[in-house]
Parts: C-alpha cells; structure tokens; sequence
C-alpha cells in the first residue's frame, strides 16, 4: 500500500494527510476548495515544525513528509491511483453516502475505502457501493499526529482481510488499533457523548457551574481535560449530531440531547471553532476562560 487519498481538509483530514505523509506513503489531499487546502497544508507545515522544535522530527523529515503531499480539488484527479481512500468529511449521514457512491465509481476497484466517520453506520455506507466488503471505517482522534487510538469499524460485510490490512496499516502510522463492531457511536462515542450530554444535563440543571463541573471530572476522575471543555474542542454541532445517531440508533431516552446543547448549536455558539461555547475563546490565548452566559 503506497497511495493514499484523504478526503477533507479540515482538523481530521489534514492530521490524517500529516501522519500518513509522516511515515512515508504518498498522500492526495482533495478538497473541494482551494483555499481550505492552503490552509491545511500551512496547519501540517506548523504542526511539523512543532515535532521538530521537540526532537520528534527533523527538518529534513519535515520537508520530505510535505513533498509527499499533493492537494486536489477534483476528487477523480486525486483517487485514481490510490491503494486507500480515507473520507473525512462533516459528519453528515447525506455527504458521506454522496462521496462513497462517488468513490465507487471513480476509485480503482482494488482500493479499500474507509470512513473516519465517528458514529455513523459503516454498514449503511458501504451498502451504497459495489464494494462492502472493501468498506471499513478509520476514526482516528483529535489531534491526529498525537493521538495513538484508531477505532476501526467492521461493518457487517467488511472481509476479514481488509480488516487485517487496516489493522497493521494503523500500527505502521505508530498508532494503536483496537477493533469494533458496527453499532451506533461504536465504542468511543457511545460511552464518550452520553458523559458529555449528562454534565451538560447537570449544568442545565443547577448542579454546579461549568469550571467547577469540569474540576470535579479533572482531579476526581484523573481526566485531562474536563467534559464542557471536551465538548467546546470537539464541536458542540459534531456532540449534537453524534447524540442525535445514538438516540435514533437505539431508540432510547437516555440519549436524547440536553436542551441546553441544542439551543447553543442552533444559536451558534458551537465551541472551540465559533469563539465560544461553555467558554470563550480568544485568537492566541490559552487561557480558560467560562462564557459569561454561565458566570455566577
């Protein structure tokens, strides 16, 4: 396996392009815009320059691992030699069905096909190609280049072959692979989003407030980051929509969105990427900051 193409350019797609460039295969980073892609390939340039100010990386490692990458706005131009197609599109049940009919058609019918969807049904996506049992899911975790898991998702007609292929492919990236079955949020969503939507529920309710909600998972339950923090850098939409595939999936009330979460996406406030979420955000400060709109 020598081409790789990654389809989106946004945090996942451009992480994923970063790590598979990295260790040395030939990466096509296709999207639709022109000026998303520069902006990818500047985020990967500043993300490497961090690896080698650490020692992880040397400059000439750097250059190499750039020189690999090719940016495409056609997605035909940029999957026709490909070995692997990892989609990492927004988190829409329609897009992602759209591409993978799309990929069907366009991509060598040698190449496995991989969604780094985080909750949506693999099986459902590989039912619209020709090819399910080549149809695999990659969820990779944010930030990428540092994140070891890699969730990979058989669907119900993925062969045991192409599973094996993702599985030893993950460990030549240096990451962990642990392998799952095809349910709703798999493992990682379905245990992480309905923690999240309960301190959300608890924030709702006048438990406590956001800092202090955030404290107690911290120091009490040995996590880095608290669950409204998680939640702001995850993407309150991506939360919500995740949710939503979960409370449909199983049809049960314990996953039903918190209001609060829903009223916040419909107004904008999606977290880490609309400036504010639980907390505010400022272009190069680093400081924790709680939104106002929760301020004692």
């Amino acid at each position: 396996m020598k081409f790789i193409s990654v389809i989106g350019s946004g945090t996942m797609g451009n992480g994923i392009a970063h790590v598979f460039a990295q260790h040395g295969y030939q990466v096509s980073l296709i999207d639709i815009s022109t000026i998303h892609l520069e902006k990818a390939l500047a985020t990967i340039s500043k993300n490497m320059d961090r690896q080698v100010s650490k020692g992880s990386l040397t400059e000439a490692d750097k250059d190499a691992a750039l020189a690999r990458i090719t940016p495409f706005t056609e997605l035909s131009d940029g999957v026709k030699q490909a070995d692997l197609i990892v989609e990492a599109a927004t988190e829409n049940m329609s897009l992602k069905l759209d591409i993978f009919r799309q990929l069907d058609q366009l991509a060598p019918s040698s190449a496995i096909l991989a969604s780094n969807t985080s909750s949506i049904s693999i099986t459902k996506i590989a039912a619209v190609t020709k090819r399910p049992t080549q149809v695999i899911g990659m969820h990779f975790m944010n930030p990428v280049p540092v994140m070891k898991l890699v969730e990979v998702i058989r669907g119900y007609a993925t062969s045991d072959e192409v599973t094996e292929i993702i599985m030893d492919l993950s460990r030549n990236l240096s990451k962990e692979p642990v392998e799952v079955n095809d349910y709703p949020g798999f493992v990682a969503n379905r245990i992480l989003m309905p923690m999240i939507n309960e301190a959300i529920y608890t924030l709702f309710e006048g438990v406590a407030g956001v800092s202090e909600i955030d404290t107690v998972m911290k120091l009490g339950m040995a996590h880095p980051m608290g669950p409204l923090q998680l939640a702001d850098f995850i993407g309150l939409d991506v939360c919500l929509s995740i949710l939503k595939v979960l409370h449909e999936g199983f049809g049960n009330p314990k996953y039903a969105p918190c209001p609060l979460l829903v009223n916040m996406v419909e107004a904008g406030f999606k977290g880490v990427k609309s400036g504010e979420g639980f907390y505010q955000y400022s272009p190069g400060s680093k400081e924790l900051v709680v939104s106002p709109r929760f301020s004692k």
